[in-house]
């Protein structure tokens, strides 16, 4: 329990992603970019946050992401709210 991840990194790490993939949205970038360009800074900055060899860091992220694709997909389904992964339109 020594190297875990404070809420205020968390948010940090959420922020950056966020705002740069907003950014990169308004900037007019083709989907592909958009859905691509977060993942190295969310990487590093979960990598440079938790102080963890690179198995537990890799564990941690791919989690963290898989997580987050489902709660998209949930909400995308049930609420039809595309704005967690603007470029990703999951509307049926």
């Amino acid at each position: 329990m020594k190297n875990n991840i404070t809420i205020l990194a968390a948010i940090i790490i959420g922020a950056s992603v966020v705002s740069l993939g907003f950014i990169t949205e308004k900037l007019g970038a083709p989907i592909w970019l958009i859905v691509l360009v977060p993942f190295p800074v969310g990487m590093t900055l979960l990598y440079l946050f938790l102080k963890e060899p690179f198995h537990i860091w890799l564990i941690t992220y791919m989690t963290t992401l898989a997580l987050y694709t489902v709660i998209h997909v949930i909400m995308s389904y049930f609420f039809k709210f595309n704005s967690l992964i603007p470029a990703w339109k999951l509307r049926v």
